[in-house]
């Protein structure tokens, strides 16, 4: 009897005919659960049947996420891709593959509904991703071939320290102490339930599984806390709805004057300030975009 072990398990992600290693942290997770409906079987003549039965004929879509840390090889940069992708009013689609000692499972047509940033010169620079999924299934052991054309990998994987540097038009922004953003697909599953698939349903093999997709909204929002300072204090009230943001992520040594690793940039955004009353004053920036024309593969403006 063996075990499967979350430190042993590989990830791979396949699309376009292509199949890459993405390395992460200790924080993966992925799980299918199913729709139970309950039913009354009390009777007029029989009241004392008060359990109520279940029948079980639906899956809900898949769940998954995981951190990667960014490197300077950047071999992680189907990721930031596949976070970004949009045609046709849908997200790049891909399949999830995870081995681990003794079994290898397949997330059906995934898709990135979330990414998630933060800039700190005190810990890796890491992408949060979470996303969804149609269908997960075990298709082998850990022998098991995936398909696809397996890409290089760098020989080496350096791993990243990065500081932020921000600007919101004419702001005074240094002083910093955190800086987080996101990516956000927001999407909503078509209905995939009818009575006439309910009824040949017999095991996970049948079950009603969902299919197709609707991207509600998609968006990049954060925040940007800053000490407060005599240079700053009169900001602890601004807000627009018509400013340019840009966030660098520079790695740690190098000059703020550097060409940033990561760099985003948003124009036209919103932002509104509040202060944070503490041992040492604070104030915050919160930001979003608000040009919808804007193609998220031109808000990432530096991934080097």
């Amino acid at each position: 009897m063996s075990y499967s072990f979350l430190k042993e398990s590989k990830l791979f992600i396949v699309y376009g005919g292509n199949k890459y290693r993405i390395y992460t942290d200790a924080a993966l997770d992925f799980s299918q659960t199913f729709t139970q409906d309950s039913f009354s079987v009390k009777t007029l003549h029989n009241q004392a049947k008060m359990i109520e039965g279940a029948i079980i004929t639906s899956a809900n879509p898949v769940d998954f996420s995981f951190n990667v840390p960014l490197t300077k090889e950047k071999d992680e940069s189907p990721i930031i891709s596949l976070l970004q992708g949009l045609s046709n009013e849908q997200l790049t689609s891909f399949d999830i593959y995870v081995q681990t000692g003794s079994a290898s499972f397949k997330l059906d047509s995934a898709i990135i509904t979330g990414g998630d940033f933060d800039v700190s010169p005190n810990k890796q620079f890491v992408v949060r991703v979470q996303g969804q999924g149609t269908k997960l299934e075990k298709v082998g052991d850990e022998s098991y071939t995936i398909p696809g054309s397996l890409q290089s990998e760098s020989s080496s994987r350096t791993p990243l320290l990065v500081y932020p540097v921000v600007t919101i038009d004419s702001l005074n922004m240094n002083n910093i102490v955190s800086t987080n953003f996101s990516i956000v697909n927001e999407i909503t599953w078509t209905d995939y339930k009818t009575l006439q698939k309910s009824l040949l349903v017999t095991d996970s093999s049948n079950i009603m599984r969902p299919s197709d997709y609707v991207v509600e909204k998609r968006n990049i929002s954060g925040n940007v806390v800053q000490y407060q300072t005599d240079n700053n204090i009169n900001q602890f009230d601004d807000f627009s709805t018509n400013s340019n943001i840009t966030i660098k992520a520079v790695e740690v040594g190098k000059a703020a004057s550097a060409t940033p690793f990561f760099q985003i940039q948003l124009n036209p955004a919103s932002f509104t300030a509040r202060m944070t009353v503490a041992g040492a004053f604070t104030q915050s920036y919160d930001f979003r975009l608000v040009n919808s024309s804007t193609a998220f593969a031109d808000i990432i403006t530096q991934y080097s």
